[in-house]
């Protein structure tokens, strides 16, 4: 059986990713080639053996992530992506992805993060750039809708959430540090009376300790808002960053094990 044109492989992913398609369907592929139904039937597989794409549901294709072109317009193809793939109304872009998207990083993020109730796993192809997030039902708040481009619209945590999810699980945004950074970038963004609102509706002790702490070193915030956190402060001592060791590098109010200083965090965002 003869195999398609390697340039008309190249014409066809250049195309899609011209027209926000990272996930397409064989007419795609014919609107874009003029391929009958049989020969871009034959390039779907050729592609796929190829490793330049993948099938994660019947008629439904997705381009396996490339290092290439702009990390934006690159990203945001693929929040639509991770979107289709979620397939579920109940999900939300989070964490690093969110962070990135609300101009709370400094770097390219190149990888996609969705809190979901549904348990699920990423395409076998997309294990190492999707990464699914399994968390409770009433996690679910938080969350608005952005358009991507002129035809998707896509659910992201708000920053207030985001910032919550972020002190919660720092491993899943780089650490407690890249966190610090992500809240002093937006810090003339936060809606301080919905933060608290969001900390009374999560009710985790470790959010609102972390949360008092960084906002105490940073600078920011008020009175009002340190004596509402400081609400959940009890006898339990927490790690302030979980991913690192237990080493306790200063003193603080908040019973936490500050295995990153004041000083630390100060000198990264400064950076």
């Amino acid at each position: 059986m003869k195999k398609v044109k390697r340039n008309t492989s190249i014409n066809l992913i250049k195309n899609l990713y011209n027209q926000n398609k990272v996930i397409f369907s064989i007419k795609d592929v014919q609107d874009i080639t003029s391929l009958n139904y049989f020969s871009a039937g034959r390039l779907i597989s050729e592609l796929k053996k190829r490793g330049i794409i993948s099938s994660f549901k019947r008629g439904k294709h997705i381009i396996v992530p490339q290092e290439i072109g702009n990390i934006k317009k690159y990203i945001g193809n693929w929040f639509v992506a991770a979107k289709e793939i979620a397939n579920s109304s109940e999900y939300y872009i989070s964490f690093y992805s969110a962070m990135d998207f609300w101009g709370m990083v400094t770097h390219p993020i190149n990888k996609v993060f969705i809190s979901t109730p549904k348990r699920q796993i990423a395409p076998n192809d997309l294990k190492n750039f999707l990464n699914f997030i399994f968390i409770n039902k009433r996690f679910l708040f938080g969350i608005t809708e952005e358009w991507i481009n002129k035809q998707n619209k896509v659910r992201f945590s708000d920053i207030e959430k985001t910032i919550l999810d972020g002190l919660f699980h720092p491993e899943y945004c780089g650490g407690i540090t890249e966190v610090a950074t992500g809240v002093y970038l937006v810090k003339d963004k936060i809606d301080f009376k919905k933060l608290i609102q969001y900390v009374k509706k999560y009710n985790k002790n470790i959010i609102a300790k972390r949360l008092g702490y960084l906002l105490e070193i940073l600078e920011i915030g008020n009175k009002d808002v340190y004596q509402n956190l400081k609400k959940y402060i009890k006898n339990r001592y927490d790690l302030f960053d979980p991913s690192l060791s237990n080493k306790n590098l200063s003193k603080n109010n908040w019973r936490l094990i500050d295995n990153v200083s004041p000083k630390q965090i100060k000198k990264i965002i400064k950076a």
